[in-house]
């Protein structure tokens, strides 16, 4: 089968997504992208950009896979795509999406514009795909109170018409990559890793007063602070790098794969302080490289480490995430701990490309 992926937003995890299905899939793969930046314009006008390419190249598939942020009625208004079936990936959605509260759209009301464009492509697709059922539920969940934003013709029975047509397929990831750089963790001090993006929706302000509270306490700890650092104004990671110089083993964005590897195995504890996390795929390689959890109760995580035979990986309240870390830290002995690696494994593309070859067939019939 010919597959087409759309993709206005070509970085990230949306890209490392894309390139990854196209490597390891038994059907041939076809990209069609727009550089991953400025991601509102790509979301309002990137479907011109793209429909317009999609008429002109020769590449005539059978099945187009779209992601989240394309404004797929405006796609089809303008591609030719005919009776081709287009299935909806959504990585996220900007409808449950916690906004940052500095973004202008919000004083300026403009904010349901993007998760109009999520719900409208919904509708018109053949098909959705979401990356875990925490992430289908609470879109499908939401879309009530969201139509009720809008004056009248608020369509509720859409919704159902959306949950209909929509069901979880979990992220693949390349984690076997990471065997080759595994190496024995041997740390002077016990190593704290966030690998995020220092970004709102992953709450760094939470983190810091983490760290901010274990220092107070003069514990024996270093940090090792990886993720991208746009945030400029907010200026989260300089915060960091100014209040806690002694504490930082390594600090700053890895330009190579093999340098973010290496310093994932070395690191023994995780503390993740998310707002929204869909998936968590940082914290997947992370668990995947033996570094211990410890996840808020809530978003995606209950589903995908199992909370119910796992209760003890989860904190509730920032004072149970200060008092788990310090105890820890104290004990230094993660390497009795139990780390729930099978439960990531078997998101390896190794384990999950059958499934989304399989889905796909069973949705071009």
């Amino acid at each position: 089968m010919k597959i087409l992926i759309v993709e206005p937003y070509f970085e990230g995890s949306h890209k490392k997504w894309s390139l990854d299905f196209q490597k390891f899939s038994s059907h041939t793969v076809e990209l069609l992208t727009l550089p991953g930046r400025h991601w509102k314009w790509r979301m309002h006008g990137g479907a011109i950009t793209l429909a317009q390419k999609y008429n002109k190249i020769h590449f005539k598939p059978d099945l187009i896979l779209a992601s989240d942020m394309l404004n797929l009625p405006l796609f089809k208004s303008i591609a030719k795509t005919k009776e081709t079936p287009i299935v909806m990936y959504f990585h996220e959605n900007q409808i449950t999406y916690p906004w940052s509260p500095n973004d202008r759209d919000i004083s300026k009301g403009r904010d349901h514009h993007y998760g109009f464009i999520n719900y409208s492509s919904a509708l018109i697709s053949d098909y959705n795909l979401f990356n875990s059922d925490f992430h289908r539920n609470s879109f499908t969940d939401a879309l009530k109170n969201f139509l009720s934003n809008f004056p009248d013709f608020n369509d509720y029975d859409n919704i159902e018409i959306i949950k209909n047509k929509s069901r979880t397929l979990y992220l693949g990831l390349d984690l076997k990559k990471f065997d080759s750089y595994q190496s024995k963790k041997n740390n002077q001090k016990p190593t704290i890793l966030w690998n995020h993006r220092w970004e709102h929706d992953k709450n760094p302000d939470d983190f810091i007063d983490m760290v901010n509270y274990l220092d107070k306490k003069e514990l024996e700890f270093e940090c090792i602070l990886l993720g991208k650092n746009k945030q400029k104004k907010s200026g989260y990671f300089d915060t960091f790098i100014n209040r806690f110089p002694n504490r930082i083993l390594h600090a700053g964005y890895c330009e190579t794969f093999e340098e973010y590897a290496s310093l994932i195995w070395k690191a023994d504890v995780c503390p993740v302080t998310s707002i929204q996390d869909f998936f968590g795929i940082s914290i997947a390689e992370a668990v995947y490289c033996n570094t211990y959890p410890l996840l808020p109760d809530r978003l995606a995580y209950p589903e995908i480490y199992k909370k119910n035979n796992n209760s003890h990986l989860f904190y509730n309240g920032k004072n149970d995430l200060y008092n788990k870390v310090e105890m820890l830290i104290n004990e230094n002995n993660f390497n009795s701990k139990s780390i729930p690696k099978d439960l990531i494994q078997i998101f390896d593309w190794s384990n999950m490309i059958n499934k989304y070859d399989r889905l796909i067939d069973c949705l071009k019939k």
